[in-house]
């Protein structure tokens, strides 16, 4: 009798314990923040993995080194790749910094669509993954992403070509481009735009002479430039002006999605003889890369949007320590970008229109350049 008394309650026990480690179980699994569980890490010991691009354009470097110095500031570990945008080799940085016990990634990636199985391979080792900048595509593993207003950068320049043109007599020659049709933010900013030029080419206010004017905005590939190459844009104006502005014709009006194919398509203006001033074509641009930043002063671009990347920056340094101390992690917005398989919880940050006219307030002021950077001194 006694034995079997002493085994019922060692049964009971048993029990017992196998039923307050199931509770356990689901009670850490549901805890903590969105795409991850409450672990905290200490900095000292968590290796921040942060996969840029290239190092081609100004503003990735900046982003890099900026990132990486706000986080060796909070005590993390940081390992910095560039990856000559050559999507194979940014794969293989990604996967050597989990292979090395990366944490947490930051990755501004060069096709958003190529990252699922790396991205697999570190979800399964529980390493988090915040997307800087651009959207990373068609997987899961993807956690958070920070960026800036993409379709308000289009919206800017769209806005600032119609306020510009509205004075300007008929015809009003006009040639749009698009950014690379392998990065995702290229469809906002094209589409940003679009939303306000597309009624002018319609209405007739802006003439297409190339007919490279895409019917809507699904159609932007069409005149995407692959990579954001400075050299192809310029070739792709060259081809432009040498078919069709011929016996005097001028273009007018150039949209141009950023800085790098702004600064291709200037190069193409000048070989062909535009010089600045009343006649100049209305040119588009964005990032206040420093070169694009001096040709506005000098009158051979109209306006760029600025992103300040070192805000961005600021946020995502905010966001991996939110993420290491199992805090909330802070977004605004949960509803625009869905990525293909999922909604990605992303923080936006406003961008800003600079012309000649406030480059100083805005750039310098601001610490972005010093006075001497550009001249101003």
């Amino acid at each position: 009798m006694k034995r079997r008394l002493l085994a019922a309650i060692a049964a009971v026990a048993s029990l017992a314990l196998i039923l307050g480690g199931c509770s356990s179980g689901r009670d850490a699994g549901s805890g903590g923040t969105a795409g991850g569980g409450s672990t905290t890490m200490n900095p000292a010991d968590t290796l921040v993995g942060i996969a840029m691009p290239t190092k081609s354009l100004e503003r990735w470097n900046k982003d890099g080194a900026n990132l990486e110095a706000l986080l060796q500031k909070d005590g993390f570990k940081t390992t910095l790749q560039y990856a000559d945008n050559k999507v194979d080799q940014q794969v293989s940085q990604i996967q050597n910094m989990v292979n090395q016990g990366a944490k947490i990634l930051v990755i501004a990636s060069i096709d958003g669509t190529a990252l699922d199985p790396v991205l697999t391979t570190a979800a399964s080792k529980g390493v988090k993954v915040i997307a800087y900048d651009r959207l990373i595509n068609k997987t899961d593993h993807v956690d958070y992403y920070a960026t800036f207003d993409n379709y308000k950068v289009g919206t800017l320049q769209g806005t600032f070509i119609k306020d510009k043109i509205a004075t300007m007599s008929k015809p009003i020659n006009f040639e749009p481009f698009a950014g690379s049709p392998d990065d995702n933010n290229a469809k906002f900013f094209f589409a940003g735009a679009w939303d306000v030029l597309l009624p002018l080419v319609k209405d007739g206010t802006l003439t297409c002479v190339s007919n490279k004017c895409p019917a809507s905005n699904d159609e932007w590939t069409k005149i995407g430039i692959q990579g954001w190459t400075s050299a192809t844009a310029q070739s792709e104006m060259q081809n432009r002006l040498n078919s069709f502005y011929t016996g005097g014709k001028k273009v007018n009006v150039i949209l141009s999605p950023n800085d790098s194919l702004a600064i291709g398509i200037e190069e193409a203006l000048q070989g062909a003889g535009y010089t600045p001033g009343a006649d100049y074509p209305i040119l588009t641009g964005q990032d206040a890369d420093k070169a694009n930043t001096l040709n506005i002063i000098a009158g051979k671009q109209a306006m760029t949007v600025w992103k300040d990347t070192r805000k961005l920056s600021e946020q995502v340094a905010k966001m991996v320590k939110q993420i290491a101390t199992g805090q909330t992690v802070d977004v605004n917005d949960t509803k625009t970008y869905n990525n293909g398989n999922k909604v990605v919880p992303t923080y936006l940050l406003d961008p800003m229109v600079v012309t000649k006219d406030n480059v100083k307030s805005a750039l310098v002021d601001s610490g972005f350049y010093t006075a001497a950077d550009l001249g101003l001194s």
